[in-house]
């Protein structure tokens, strides 16, 4: 009998069957596709049961070295890694991701040569408020039009659920600090979260029934302050019943983005994130709305830790990203009783978070 029951437990999510309760998060890895697709492959091969592939977006960005769902030839390449990642016995997530902000204004600024990246990265923060407040309606339309096609392209390429970015675009109409809109899709905390919900109701109308849906849900807390988009704790009473009521099967649970890095990719001393399981508190807080499954993230490294965590019910999933690129095979150890060879992230984001921020290549200091 396995020494962490709970790990390896099958779990479910609609009708979808998952071999254990480990998750490899969406991570953006700025790494050629080749490499990116190797990078998965060997975590998908340790028995992982999930895979998240992270920033599909649901239209062009200015930056398109990763895997995307809204060209022939982006999907057709995604297909490719889907089928190799089934290969290793994974299933597969397609996170859609809307941006927000302006990406005409962000590649003429970059083009321009007149801006540093940083500089162009500032304008995005700082132009998020006006980019959602000020947006027409018929943008509206498009966009959740374009999160529809991203469902179906994610269906057609073989993905085994979708899961939708509830930061960035959906985080930011969310959010009292940068959604000042007085029609329907703001001014009460039912506005602000009238367009997570249609972008739920549309994804699932695209894919159809039997395809789950996670949402990220993006959550920030007011003292102290941390994150800026996504959903205040005392908002989740609203949120959490409506994203389910619409087609949601589970719940991905995470601090809210657009602010620092190291707030939302804690380093190891980080002043308040800290501890393992840093964020669980806002799945605990998840978890007293709904019974749907609830995946964890935050600082999980440590089997006893994350086995505990799971056989409570406090978390259904466990999602790793720092400590499955310092040891992609950490599943696989564990479950061979290998504990004493695991590689432990130090968390100091030095070749993964902050080496993107720098634009470096992507890795670990400990590989």
């Amino acid at each position: 009998m396995s020494k962490y029951p709970s790990i390896f437990q099958p779990r479910q999510i609609g009708g979808l069957t998952f071999p254990n309760a480990i998750v490899f998060a969406p991570t953006t890895m700025g790494l050629p596709r080749a490499e990116q697709a190797e990078k998965l492959r060997r975590i998908a091969a340790s028995g992982v049961g999930l895979l998240v592939l992270g920033d599909l977006s649901i239209e062009p960005t200015f930056h398109e070295t990763g895997f995307h769902l809204h060209t022939p030839e982006g999907r057709e390449e995604t297909a490719r890694l889907v089928a190799l990642l089934h290969q290793e016995g994974a299933k597969v997530s397609a996170q859609l991701f809307g941006g927000d902000y302006d990406v005409k204004e962000v590649m003429t600024r970059l083009k321009s040569g007149q801006f540093s990246p940083d500089e162009v990265r500032q304008y995005m923060n700082d132009a998020v408020a006006g980019y959602v407040s000020d947006m027409p309606e018929a943008r509206i339309e498009q966009l959740l039009d374009r999160y529809a096609d991203a469902a179906r392209a994610a269906r057609d390429a073989g993905f085994d659920m979708v899961q939708i970015h509830g930061d960035r675009l959906n985080g930011a109409f969310s959010s009292a600090v940068f959604n000042h809109r007085a029609d329907r899709w703001g001014g009460s905390v039912e506005g602000r979260a009238s367009f997570a919900a249609a972008t739920v109701q549309r994804v699932r109308q695209a894919a159809g029934d039997t395809i789950p849906i996670e949402y990220k849900l993006a959550v920030r807390q007011d003292e102290p302050h941390y994150g800026n988009a996504g959903v205040l704790l005392e908002e989740l009473p609203v949120f959490v019943p409506l994203l389910e009521q619409n087609g949601v099967n589970s719940f991905h649970v995470s601090l809210a983005n657009h602010s620092a890095l190291s707030d939302t990719i804690p380093v190891r001393q980080h002043p308040y994130f800290r501890e393992e399981g840093c964020f669980l508190p806002y799945a605990d807080a998840v978890r007293a709305l709904t019974h749907l499954p609830i995946c964890g993230v935050g600082k999980l490294q440590t089997p006893a830790f994350i086995e505990q965590a799971l056989a409570s019910g406090r978390i259904q999933f466990a999602a790793m990203s720092r400590q499955l690129n310092a040891d992609d095979q950490w599943l696989k150890k564990v479950a061979e009783g290998r504990e004493n060879e695991l590689r432990a992230c130090v968390y100091c984001n030095r070749k993964c978070a902050g080496a993107l921020q720098r634009h470096e290549p992507f890795g670990c200091i400990l590989s």
